[in-house]
């Protein structure tokens, strides 16, 4: 299974300020104007660890769901296929 690349339409009104923020801090490092190559490699790696971030959030929120979810009660006296008919009734 492939996973779909993040765009930045797909990114929170924060996480796009942040990017800005990441190229204006590569941009004066460098003390002049990011190449398209420089750009999409600053792009690239902060595309990275946010999908990397999303995938450990989902990850976590799917074992919670997992622990939450419903467990019948084995010690429980009255279980209800073993109540009725197999073939049910007739």
């Amino acid at each position: 299974m492939s996973i779909v690349r993040l765009t930045q339409k797909d990114m929170t009104e924060g996480e796009q300020r942040e990017l800005k923020t990441l190229l204006d801090r590569a941009r004066i490092a460098r003390g002049r104007q990011l190449t398209n190559s420089e750009t999409n490699q600053v792009k690239k790696e902060y595309i990275d660890k946010l999908m990397a971030e999303r995938e450990l959030a989902a990850k976590k929120a799917r074992q919670i769901k997992k622990k939450n979810t419903f467990k019948p009660d084995t010690s429980a006296s009255f279980s209800w296929s073993a109540n009725n008919h197999t073939r049910g009734k007739r």
